[in-house]
């Protein structure tokens, strides 16, 4: 669009104005003076009037100034140029702070909505786990069958995500409390092994742009929580979201394994990954041929005491998860730990249906039988302060309970009674731990898109 066709000096005539408002084809004009201020504005049908009245062609255009017209400034929204257009004004001038022409707006050029820089943000929720463990390692399910039942809690790993115009890649971590800048991703991959879990999952998927990731966790590093996998998770949701084609969540969570598992060889099952990015309460099974996330769907009123009859424990003492996982994995097709897992899965499908009969009292014995199965899987995993916190939890209220994660420290999760809820809250709080409240996420893995908006 040419302005100079919109504009016409005052002293200049109709004629010359006509000659440009054929050019400009929308029968309008702008009246301007000697410094390109705009006065006033004279459409073909003010025109018109005056030479009907005058009939004299060669007189100065400001003859026909309308001074009172419709303008607006640079600062006038998109939408509210589309208001004033439908309101039958068909040409709407935008005059700069010195009046001077900026644009011409009709409902055929009107601004576009240009693209802003974006960031992407994601969040993925711990699990808490209620039985099966040990059967979903990949020794242990492809020559017999496992399943675990878990449920996501609001405890969350975050991160951010912005791509870069470069090729370098920038690390924050504040769980690391560590920060980190390289060129490109092979200056990152040879650094230092302190960002290990990062890089293996950047390793996994091979972004081809340069970026900037910002990580941080409600929860302390090693707490039994799955938390690895579920940084893993909000990674993988944050460049999910920059594709086109998305992962799906199985895919997500065999991504999410093969980062966590296979590129940087920590030990231990599957469940972690599956939990995180599909959340809420799931049932899983595991076979040599494919494992089946089943989602649970629970009364809301079971919901809401279940959630008021779990008390989340931090022992303060953290774990090696990797480790215990090594160990038990030499000895998983031992007679008596394959009879524990076997009745670890049995039980398994009990805690299920007491959940979705909504006998949480029954629940509580199961979490506890499940606990004294799992605490003979290893010397590993507990120890005698540990045992000491369980057996005095009893003692103050609590009907079961576990270790979460592999054992050997973390979170402790309780049932209690109803009304034995605030003396073993009490109980817990006078030993010096920590108890952290929750509610269930029902969400998983959540990714997003932000618009970063100009000032």
């Amino acid at each position: 669009m040419n302005l100079e066709n919109f504009k016409i000096f005052k002293a200049e005539t109709i004629k010359n104005a006509f000659l440009k408002m054929e050019k400009n084809n929308l029968g309008v004009i702008l009246i301007v003076e000697g410094n390109d201020t705009v006065l006033a504005i004279a459409t073909d049908g003010d025109i018109r009037r005056y030479l009907i009245q005058n009939n004299n062609i060669e007189d100065a255009i400001i003859n026909c100034a309308n001074f009172d017209f419709k303008w607006v400034n640079k600062s006038t929204t998109r939408e509210n140029l589309i208001k004033k257009l439908d309101q039958k004004i068909r040409v709407i001038p935008i005059l700069d702070d010195n009046k001077k022409l900026f644009s011409m707006i009709t409902k055929d050029n009107l601004p576009k909505i240009q693209e802003n820089d974006i960031y992407v943000r994601s969040k993925s929720p711990v699990r808490i786990s209620f039985g099966g463990g040990g059967s979903d390692l990949t020794t242990y399910f492809t020559k017999m069958n496992g399943a675990v039942i878990n449920a996501t809690v609001s405890i969350y790993s975050h991160a951010t995500l912005k791509v870069r115009s470069d090729k370098k890649v920038i690390i924050n971590s504040l769980d690391l409390k560590s920060s980190i800048e390289c060129d490109n991703l092979t200056a990152f991959f040879k650094e230092d092994k302190k960002f290990g879990l990062i890089q293996a999952v950047i390793k996994t998927i091979m972004p081809k742009i340069g970026f900037e990731l910002h990580l941080y966790s409600d929860y302390p590093m090693s707490s039994g929580l799955g938390g690895s996998a579920v940084v893993v998770a909000t990674i993988l949701g944050c460049f999910n979201e920059l594709r086109t084609d998305k992962w799906n969540q199985y895919e997500l969570s065999e991504l999410a394994y093969q980062a966590e598992r296979l590129c940087l060889d920590i030990a231990g099952g599957w469940q972690d990954q599956y939990a995180t990015t599909f959340g809420g309460f799931n049932f899983i099974e595991f076979s040599n041929g494919s494992n089946i996330v089943h989602p649970l769907k629970f009364n809301s009123q079971t919901l809401l005491e279940l959630e008021e009859s779990l008390i989340l424990c931090d022992t303060k003492t953290t774990h090696q998860s990797d480790v215990i996982h090594k160990n038990f994995q030499t000895k998983i097709f031992n007679k008596n730990i394959k009879n524990l897992i076997n009745a670890n899965v049995e039980l398994c499908y009990e805690i299920r249906n007491s959940l979705l009969k909504g006998n949480l009292f029954k629940f509580g014995l199961l979490l506890d039988q499940a606990w004294q199965y799992k605490k003979k899987f290893s010397n590993n995993i507990t120890n005698d302060s540990l045992d000491l916190i369980y057996i005095n939890a009893k003692k103050n209220g609590a009907t079961g309970g576990k270790l979460l994660g592999a054992g050997g420290g973390g979170f402790f999760l309780f049932f209690v009674n109803p009304f034995k809820k605030l003396q073993l809250i009490s109980f817990l709080k006078n030993e010096g731990l920590n108890v952290m409240p929750f509610n269930f996420d029902q969400t998983g893995l959540q990714s997003w898109i932000v618009r970063k908006n100009k000032l």
